[in-house]
């Protein structure tokens, strides 16, 4: 009997060191910006202007060097829930997913466990402070979390916006579902055949061909693999900086 009840801790202590702290969660932590209303996060190093007609609202989070990889994680969603086990800041039990909009930047001058959050290779999340207060008390400032990366669930389908100028396109592609990220993006127009696209900066895929006056289509690959045509999205009547939605949409 002794040796069995042995062996049992042995598997409950094995289990609980291999799944510590959850089932692919991670020890992070998080801080907030922006006002209360969030406003102060508009815009953003992922180059998506304004949050809501992008399709992603307030909860949402700068990421840490070890988080944002070098822009290729814009839009990536994740599950972040306060460690109750860890602070007694935490509003307990309550989670958010947030989506990655903005760079958190390192601040050499200060120690990375007294200010210097984001400093690599720290893991922090600089939250809106709307989504912040979903899951810590305001007072706290900095609250450790646990976190996952999730599938990103969003309202209609995929959002491009043509800024530039002349024969300079940076296509913007929001509202991303599924993985969240894109991987590879090429372009169509009226008179052209398929033109990769190179990720200029965030979210912003640059393209240097004459397009203006073209019908335009696209050709999207999630990080997922998960790849979309989309037609003719965007009409020849288009100008720079303008919106344009679709009913295309991502699953992984």
């Amino acid at each position: 009997m002794e040796t069995i009840v042995t062996a049992l801790f042995a598997v409950v202590v094995a289990a609980a060191t291999f799944f510590a702290p959850a089932h692919g969660m991670y020890r992070a932590t998080a801080t907030f910006y922006g006002r209360s209303d969030g406003s102060g996060t508009m815009g953003g190093s992922c180059g998506y202007g304004n949050l809501y007609e992008a399709g992603y609202g307030t909860n949402t989070a700068a990421l840490s060097t070890a988080l944002y990889n070098d822009g290729q994680s814009c839009g990536q969603c994740y599950l972040i829930m306060c460690d109750s086990s860890a602070s007694k800041w935490c509003k307990a039990g309550s989670g958010v997913t947030i989506t990655a909009t903005n760079f958190c930047p390192p601040n050499w001058a200060l120690p990375s466990d007294r200010g210097g959050w984001c400093n690599p290779p720290r893991a922090h999340f600089d939250m809106a402070q709307p989504a912040f207060e979903r899951i810590g008390i305001y007072r706290a400032g900095i609250i450790p979390v646990l976190y996952q990366q999730v599938k990103c669930w969003r309202q209609g389908g995929l959002r491009f916006k043509i800024g530039g100028f002349n024969n300079f396109q940076l296509v913007l592609i929001a509202n991303v579902g599924g993985s969240g990220s894109i991987r590879s993006v090429s372009i169509k127009g009226t008179n052209t055949g398929w033109i990769p696209l190179n990720r200029n900066w965030g979210a912003n895929w640059q393209c240097n061909s004459p397009l203006v006056g073209q019908e335009l289509s696209f050709a999207v690959t999630s990080t997922g693999g998960q790849t979309l045509y989309i037609y003719g999205v965007v009409p020849f009547w288009w100008r720079f900086g303008m919106w344009f939605t679709t009913y295309h949409q991502f699953d992984y």
